[in-house]
């Protein structure tokens, strides 16, 4: 496989996995972070340390990792933004979650500098980030996809090819983002509602992961529950952001969505309650609040 110059942008839990996995395979990768330590280690671990200007300029693939559209934007097109920097024919990975619509312009305004821009979300956690093992959703021109394979041969385990032009890959996230959201929030309902009834946290674990009611999130997220770690592989903050977008487009698709709006108001008070930066799984401690319930390690 060819190597190639990556820069990545986000070194979150996912970006950082994302970037390490594409080291191991021998590409020339260079970080980029709000905090420079994560971006320092990156360096330790064999990563580029070359100026911003001159990493622009050299950089073959970009891959966007940040929390929404709001910084995409920033990071392709703000005012030192990568796309009017980036050489001709570069290849734009975007694996934010954000609303097609988005997708759809920020590929037609990448054209116009002759830079391919690929909308491809990712799934999978931090762990499968590290091992290349994600799930990545994408969707984009023939050129995008081709400009991308080296990246995303390395990132990815699962590649859906959803279609030839942006926006597919962002409304299957969005999909995905609602059940996901959705599971969280009754893997917590339904674990505190066990408590009510005598079921210890560990017991509805190790039964109910073997049952019909299990789901990858239950059995991803309820053990942290069950250990009282809610160190944040995912956080609460984000659901109110994906969920948000998923009743966005559903509302301008005309569409109910009463499931997701349900759990949305579960992330949002479990954020107003202060527990926003604890993992995603801490919308438990909303349900166990509000039944005085006492949760493990808790």
């Amino acid at each position: 496989m060819k190597k190639m110059r990556i820069s990545i942008v986000g070194l979150g839990s996912m970006g950082y996995g994302m970037a390490q996995s594409l080291l191991k395979a021998g590409h020339a990768v260079q970080g980029f972070d709000i905090n420079p330590e994560n971006t320092a280690r990156l360096v330790a671990e064999g990563g580029l340390a070359q100026p911003l200007e001159k990493a622009m300029q050299d950089t073959d693939i970009l891959v966007v990792v940040v929390l929404n559209a709001h910084q995409t934007n920033e990071v392709l097109f703000g005012d030192n933004g990568w796309v009017a920097r980036l050489g001709p024919s570069a290849t734009i990975i975007s694996c934010a979650t954000v609303a097609p619509e988005f997708a759809r312009d920020a590929e037609r305004r990448c054209g116009v500098f002759g830079i391919h821009y690929l909308d491809a979300p990712i799934s999978g956690g931090a762990a499968k980030a590290a091992s290349g093992s994600l799930s990545i959703m994408a969707a984009g021109s023939g050129a995008a996809f081709e400009g991308a394979a080296p990246a995303l041969a390395t990132m990815a385990e699962k590649l859906f090819r959803l279609g030839n032009e942006a926006g597919a890959g962002s409304a299957m996230k969005a999909v995905n983002q609602l059940l996901a959201g959705v599971h969280i929030a009754a893997m917590a309902e339904a674990l505190t509602f066990g408590m009510t009834q005598g079921v210890e946290p560990a017991k509805f674990v190790e039964v109910i992961s073997q049952c019909a009611g299990t789901s990858w999130m239950l059995e991803n997220r309820a053990p942290h529950i069950v250990e009282g770690d809610y160190t944040p592989r995912s956080s609460v903050d984000i659901w109110p952001k994906d969920l948000g977008i998923v009743l966005d487009i559903a509302k301008s698709a005309k569409f109910s969505a009463p499931l997701t709006a349900v759990a949305m108001q579960q992330f949002l008070a479990a954020s107003g309650s202060g527990l926003g930066g604890e993992d995603d799984a801490a919308v438990a401690k909303i349900y166990a609040r509000n039944a005085c319930l006492d949760l493990p390690g808790v």
